[in-house]
């Protein structure tokens, strides 16, 4: 993911009202490892269960993306709906959506399954264990990064 700032990251935001993007407390985007990430994610330290993630779209936009966490939790090991990471070092949760436009101010909301911290970049970069012998790991783990890419962009056309 390339650079963004502060000023990007808030432009970014198409289901957020000017007062949630007031409230919003941006990251310090001068700590962030930009070759790690495939999406900007992070949980609002101010206010319990909202988060924001801003994704690169295959058009090369940004896209950015208010959550709400839904209050009850899964009843098992959930599995990332964007990473897919069978081995998760985290926690998964259920974050809900505001569609974007008149549908979303009608209530309209989409939902998924997604890393409570959006460690999904890490989880992808990881090298998977080879599946036999001969196996490319690196090969793997360059597609589980293509793949993540796509299914997070696909999420924020759904919005």
């Amino acid at each position: 993911m390339l650079p963004i700032t502060p000023e990007a990251v808030r432009a970014s935001f198409v289901n957020a009202s000017r007062r949630e993007l007031a409230d919003m407390t941006v990251p310090d985007l001068d700590a962030v490892v930009w070759d790690d990430l495939t999406f900007l994610g992070w949980r609002d330290p101010k206010t319990a269960r909202r988060a924001y993630t801003v994704v690169p779209t295959l058009d090369g936009d940004l896209v950015g993306i208010l959550f709400r966490q839904a209050e009850a939790s899964p009843r098992s090991r959930a599995q990332c709906s964007w990473c897919q990471d069978v081995k998760l070092p985290n926690d998964v949760v259920f974050y809900a959506a505001k569609r974007s436009g008149s549908s979303g101010r009608k209530g309209n909301t989409v939902g998924t399954l997604v890393c409570q911290d959006f460690q999904c970049s890490r989880n992808v970069r990881t090298t998977p264990p080879p599946a036999y012998e001969g196996y490319d790991v690196e090969a793997a783990r360059l597609r589980r990064m293509e793949d993540l890419q796509l299914r997070v962009a696909a999420f924020a056309a759904e919005v």
